[in-house]
C-alpha cells in the first residue's frame, strides 16, 4: 500500500479525505450531544470577538464563519475539525517532500502522525484549541523548511502569517519559533536566513495578526491566564522541590505518552535500520533534532523556574507531532532498501483508519453493556425539547453555568441565546415580561434534585434586579429525568430548570 500511494501522491490525498469523511458521518451517527470542547466551541459561536476567556480566539473564529454557514449543528463543529487535521496531514506532507528523498518514507512520515494517540484519537474524541495550534504548528514547520531552502518573500511572510496564527491559536505556541530560531542560530549555513531583510516581512505579518487580540490579552490578563495557569500549578501548599518533582515526573510520563507508540511502531517495522539510522545526520535532521531537544529544555526550565507542576501529554502536540517526520528522515539518510518495512507499516495505519472512528463511535452505544455513560450519552436533545414544553411561552433568553450544557443547549434549542454567569459583556437585549421569559437550567452529574448553583443564583438575581428595578421571585425549580442514550433500564438523568417572569409590581 506504501509503494502504492508514493507512485501516485494524489492516491493519498484521497484516502485521508475519505478516513476524514468517514469519521464525520460517523460523528453524525451520534446522538445529537456534545463533548466539552464541541460545547464550548458552539456558546462562544454566538458571538464574533477579539477574545473570549482563557483560550485565544483561532479556532473560536474559525467555528463561527462555520456556524454562519451551517448553523448550530453537529455538522458545522465535525467539519471544521476533520477539514483542520486533513490540512495538517497535507502539510506535513508537504514538508516531508522538501527533506526526505524516499518518496515511501514521505508517505510514511505522513502516516506516522496515526501513531500519535493525541493526534489520531483525541483530536478526533474532544480536543478544538489543540487542533488549531496543530495546524499552525504544521504551517510554521512547512514555511520555516520552504524559507531556508528557498528564501523568498512569499516564503517569509508565510512564517509570518504561520506565527501569527499559533500565537492566537494556543499560547504554548510561542516555544515552537523560539525553538526554530535557536536551532538556526546554532547551525552556520541556515543562520543566514535570519540576518535577511525580509525577515522584517515575517514580523511585520505576525505581529499585525497578533496585536488585535494581543491588546485584549492585555487588558483581560487575569481572565486569560488564571485557568491555563491553575492547570499548570501545583494545588495546595507543598514545598518547592514536591512541585519540581511533581512537574518533573508529569513532564517525563507526558512524553512518554506522546512518543512510546510512535517509536514503538517504527521499532516494530524497521527493526536494526532505525537503531542504525540514530548515527545518520544531515542538516535537517540536525535542525529538527535541536528543535526537539530544546522544545523538552524549555519545557523542563517551565517546572524548574515557572513552578510547573501538570503537565499534559497533550500540550506537548504543536510541539513533538515532528517525531514521525524526524524517524523517517533519520532512516532516508541511511539509503539503504527498506525491504518489507512499508508493507508492514502501511498494514499498521490501514488498521488504525479503520479501529480508531469504530472505537470512538462505538464506545457510546457500548454503554449499555458496561454502563460507562459517556458526555454523548447523556440524553441533552430529548430533555431540553421536553423542558421548553413545559414552558408558556418560549424563553428569550436561556442561562446556565457550563460550556458543554451551553453548547447543547445551542444545540438542541436553536435560535435562543444562552448565557453563563461571567460573560455578560457578550450579552445582547432580549425582551423580558410576562409573555418573553428566561429560563434557567442546571444539573449535578445527573443527579435528582441538584441545588441551584450560587453562581447562578446571583446572576439571575442580578439580572431581574437590572431589567425591572424590582427582587426577584423566589425561584421554583422543577426537576426531568430521562434514560440515557444507549443506556441501561432504569438507568435516569437528572436535569433541573427554572422559568423565570419578572416579579408582580
Amino acid at each position: 500500500m506504501i509503494e502504492a500511494l508514493s507512485r501516485r501522491r494524489g492516491w493519498l490525498t484521497g484516502l485521508l479525505a475519505l478516513y476524514f469523511l468517514v469519521n464525520i458521518a460517523l460523528r453524525l451517527a451520534l446522538p445529537s450531544s456534545l463533548e466539552l470542547d464541541e460545547g464550548q466551541q458552539l456558546f462562544l459561536a454566538q458571538w464574533l470577538a477579539v477574545g473570549y476567556d482563557s483560550q485565544p480566539p483561532f479556532y473560536n473564529w474559525l467555528q463561527y464563519g462555520v456556524v454562519q454557514l451551517l448553523g448550530d449543528t453537529v455538522l458545522a463543529l465535525s467539519l471544521l475539525k476533520n477539514a483542520m487535521l486533513f490540512a495538517c496531514y497535507g502539510l506535513v506532507g508537504m514538508t516531508a517532500a522538501r527533506i526526505i528523498r524516499n518518496p515511501v518514507l514521505v508517505v510514511i512520515a505522513v502516516l506516522g502522525l496515526l501513531t500519535v494517540p493525541q493526534i489520531v484519537f483525541e483530536a478526533q474524541r474532544d480536543l478544538t484549541h489543540t487542533v488549531a495550534v496543530l495546524f499552525a504548528a504544521c504551517l510554521f514547520v512547512y514555511a520555516l523548511v520552504a524559507t531556508l531552502q528557498q528564501p523568498t518573500a512569499g516564503h517569509y511572510a508565510l512564517t509570518g502569517l504561520a506565527i501569527g496564527l499559533g500565537v492566537i491559536a494556543k499560547y504554548n505556541f510561542v516555544l515552537l519559533p523560539v525553538a526554530a530560531l535557536v536551532a538556526v542560530l546554532l547551525d552556520p549555513v541556515f543562520r543566514r536566513r535570519l540576518f535577511d531583510m525580509r525577515l522584517v516581512l515575517t514580523a511585520v505579518i505576525a505581529v499585525a495578526i497578533v496585536t488585535p487580540h494581543g491588546l485584549w490579552f492585555i487588558e483581560h490578563l487575569r481572565t486569560a491566564t488564571d485557568r491555563t495557569l491553575g492547570k499548570l500549578m501545583q494545588d495546595g501548599d507543598d514545598g518547592r522541590l514536591d512541585q519540581i518533582g511533581d512537574g518533573l515526573i508529569s513532564l517525563a510520563q507526558a512524553l512518554i505518552a506522546f512518543s512510546v507508540v510512535t517509536i514503538g511502531v517504527f521499532a516494530a517495522v524497521f527493526g536494526r535500520q532505525l537503531r542504525a539510522a540514530w548515527r545518520t545526520q544531515s542538516s535537517w535532521s540536525r535542525l529538527i533534532g535541536r528543535m526537539l531537544l530544546i522544545l523538552v529544555a524549555a519545557l523542563v526550565l517551565l517546572v524548574l523556574i515557572g513552578g510547573a507542576s501538570h503537565i499534559k501529554d497533550r500540550w506537548l502536540t504543536p510541539f513533538f507531532f515532528l517525531l514521525p517526520v524526524y524517524l523517517a528522515l533519520k532512516i532516508d539518510l541511511l539509503d539503504q532498501p527498506l525491504g518489507s518495512a512499508p508493507r508492514h507499516f502501511g498494514r499498521i495505519a490501514l488498521l488504525v483508519m479503520i479501529v480508531v472512528p469504530l472505537v470512538l463511535f462505538a464506545r457510546v452505544p457500548a454503554a449499555r453493556l458496561t454502563g460507562d455513560y459517556k458526555k454523548i450519552n447523556v440524553p441533552y436533545q430529548p430533555a431540553i425539547e421536553a423542558i421548553l414544553a413545559t414552558g408558556r411561552h418560549r424563553p428569550t433568553l436561556i442561562a446556565t453555568t457550563e460550556l458543554q450544557m451551553a453548547g447543547n443547549l445551542r444545540l438542541n434549542a436553536p435560535g435562543i441565546p444562552v448565557m453563563i454567569p461571567g460573560y455578560e459583556a457578550f450579552q445582547q437585549p432580549v425582551t423580558f415580561d410576562a409573555e418573553h421569559p428566561l429560563l434557567m437550567v442546571w444539573r449535578d452529574k445527573g443527579q435528582a434534585d441538584a441545588p441551584l448553583e450560587p453562581l447562578l443564583q446571583g446572576w439571575h438575581d442580578a439580572y431581574i434586579r437590572a431589567a425591572t428595578g424590582a427582587s426577584a421571585n423566589p425561584i421554583e425549580a422543577h426537576d426531568i429525568a430521562l434514560p440515557y442514550h444507549y443506556g441501561r433500564p432504569g438507568d435516569l438523568y437528572h436535569v433541573r430548570y427554572a422559568w423565570v417572569y419578572p416579579p408582580a409590581r
